[in-house]
């Protein structure tokens, strides 16, 4: 053997030695990734968070119980369902060019949150009406305060809804 393929053979040693460092280094990695994506999936299936002015309406879907979780971190099975609901007051106007209407302080009243689904149902309020493009007017409502104004200006008095004050 000459020095060349001496040589040669050195150089494939180590690119086979490197090769095989890369391989262990990747299997490594990609046991992590799964791993974290793993934990990361079952953390956010069992886990929420409510805020401290938001109140959890949580509903199991299979036994169909309903409660309220109070401000914090919870954890449920992956079929309960938790809607936020804050707590405190939002200002709802109707949007009109006439004097006649006002606007009102309203809040929602947590103690009365089985009425409130008897009413409305049971889904993520955050959601409702968030593609619908209402251009034209100063103010968008959706989610929750769409829903606040509707039941603050309608005819019937509900117990789940609180109207603190009216402005004009």
């Amino acid at each position: 053997m000459n020095a060349a393929m001496v040589a040669a053979i050195i150089v494939l040693e180590a690119i086979e030695s490197t090769v095989e460092s890369i391989k262990k280094f990747v299997r490594r990695w990609r046991i992590a990734i799964v791993t974290a994506s793993i934990t990361t999936t079952v953390w956010l299936s069992v886990s929420n968070y409510t805020a401290f002015n938001e109140v959890g309406l949580a509903r199991d879907r299979v036994t169909g119980a309903l409660w309220i979780q109070a401000p914090g971190v919870h954890f449920t099975w992956p079929w309960v369902a938790v809607s936020a609901i804050d707590t405190r007051p939002i200002r709802v106007c109707v949007t009109s060019a006439g004097k006649g209407f006002s606007c009102k302080l309203v809040r929602f009243v947590p103690s009365a949150y089985r009425e409130f689904v008897a009413t409305e149902g049971h889904y993520y309020y955050w959601f409702a009406n968030r593609l619908s493009f209402n251009f034209g007017y100063h103010e968008e409502y959706r989610g929750m305060k769409d829903l606040m104004r509707g039941y603050a200006y309608g005819s019937k008095v509900y117990t789940f809804i609180a109207i603190d004050s009216e402005a004009m």
